[in-house]
């Protein structure tokens, strides 16, 4: 098979081999040049370089014809999944369609999608009057209608501030506004074939995603899938017609027990979700994702853990450039939940961009637990009790004579 793999989240992250063998399938990826130089050098595949400061889309279609032979396409990037729909239509090949593909990546069509469905989901508007207030007047989150990682998301206090803030935005048809909705928030996920789910895992988040922008630490560990889990991912992938690939679902637990619908994505969550994931079911969602996208047999499957696992990452983009001062509890590394840390080493500067990538973070935790509320309860002091500060600087010529 001759596959075009359009090349945007870090290959660490998916490990395309793990779901194609390149040996047997002619794979070419095409891409930024930084985001070709971390596809092993081994690899038995093509490198298309794409400029810069291409446009994706005109970038892609500009170098690779129908008469190359392509028969799939394989784009696993929240923001490929609908560049690639343009690609397969300049090759000439079958797949989802814009629309059906917008609605999992405009916040607005996803909401929109739902009403009716009996799914609770937040009050939104994407295009508020003129004059006159919103529908309700308690806190309210502006946030783009395309995004992910909460980069640009902002929670005011009354629906109105919120309003002044949405008009005062230089391009505000590119955002929304919906009214905040109190409680936890859990993620939902999943592989899908056929529209029948063929993995599910349910995790609650500590802290929340949109605090993450203003340097406040974020993780999430895993809990019990229940039947609401359940029952609210196949009602939201039926409403929103997904029938295959990753799902990446979230939703507030309110305090009366509800689950409420937030967003969802077509695609393997960030941060530590696939290492979690693989270490309590034995399922590497990206390579089983690629399988069921290429119509390929799924990779081999490893022992459960037969624990509960998960992650907590500490930003840095908040600080000032340079390296970081970090201070971390005594035998943190040799603490019975934590699996792996990573600390970013002291001659690396600090990330300057929002960035949950482990080798990126200042710092980042891979624990697990037999019990999920001790794992939670562990996260949670680590989240309070690890200091992140940007170092003190050195003045220029203050180092001291012999």
């Amino acid at each position: 098979m001759k596959i075009l793999v359009i090349h945007q989240v870090p290959y660490r992250k998916i490990s395309y081999h793990r779901g194609i063998d390149h040996a047997l399938h002619d794979v070419t990826y095409i891409g930024r040049p930084a985001a070709l130089r971390e596809v092993p050098g081994g690899l038995r595949c093509t490198l298309v370089p794409l400029g810069e400061d291409d446009d994706l889309v005109a970038g892609v279609t500009a170098r690779v014809h129908p008469s190359d032979g392509y028969e799939k396409v394989l784009s696993l990037s929240e923001f490929g999944i609908l560049e690639a729909v343009r690609v397969r239509r300049h090759l000439g090949l079958p797949g989802p369609s814009e629309a059906r593909v917008e609605l999992v990546r405009d916040k607005v069509r996803m909401k929109e999608a739902l009403v009716g469905s009996g799914i609770r989901h937040p009050r939104f508007v994407s295009a508020p009057p003129a004059c006159g207030p919103l529908p309700w007047s308690g806190k309210t989150v502006l946030k783009p209608r395309s995004g992910a990682s909460s980069e640009g998301v902002v929670v005011l206090e009354t629906a109105r501030a919120a309003l002044s803030a949405y008009r005062r935005l230089p391009d505000p048809a590119a955002y929304q506004l919906e009214e905040y909705v109190e409680g936890d928030i859990l993620h939902l996920d999943g592989l899908m074939r056929d529209g029948r789910f063929l993995e599910l895992s349910a995790s609650r988040y500590v802290n929340k995603p949109v605090e993450y922008a203003d340097g406040t630490p974020l993780g999430s560990h895993q809990t019990a899938l229940t039947e609401a889990h359940r029952a609210l991912a196949r009602e939201v992938a039926l409403a929103l017609g997904i029938e295959d690939g990753c799902v990446h679902l979230e939703a507030f637990h309110t305090a009366d027990d509800e689950l409420v619908f937030l967003e969802v994505a077509n695609r393997v969550g960030g941060a530590g979700v696939v290492t979690a994931h693989e270490r309590r079911h034995g399922v590497h969602l990206p390579s089983h994702e690629i399988a069921v996208r290429l119509g390929l047999e799924p990779p081999p499957t490893s022992a459960p853990s037969g624990r509960y696992h998960g992650w907590l990452a500490f930003p840095g983009h908040h600080l000032p450039a340079g390296p970081a001062e970090i201070v971390l509890p005594d035998g943190l590394a040799d603490h019975p939940c934590v699996d792996r840390l990573y600390v970013l080493p002291a001659d690396r500067p600090l990330p300057d961009h929002i960035t949950y990538q482990e080798w990126e973070c200042p710092v980042f935790i891979e624990a697990s637990h037999h019990d999920a509320e001790e794992l939670g309860r562990f996260l949670r002091a680590c989240a309070a009790g690890i200091t992140v500060t940007a170092a003190a600087r050195v003045p220029a010529g203050s180092g001291s004579a012999a």
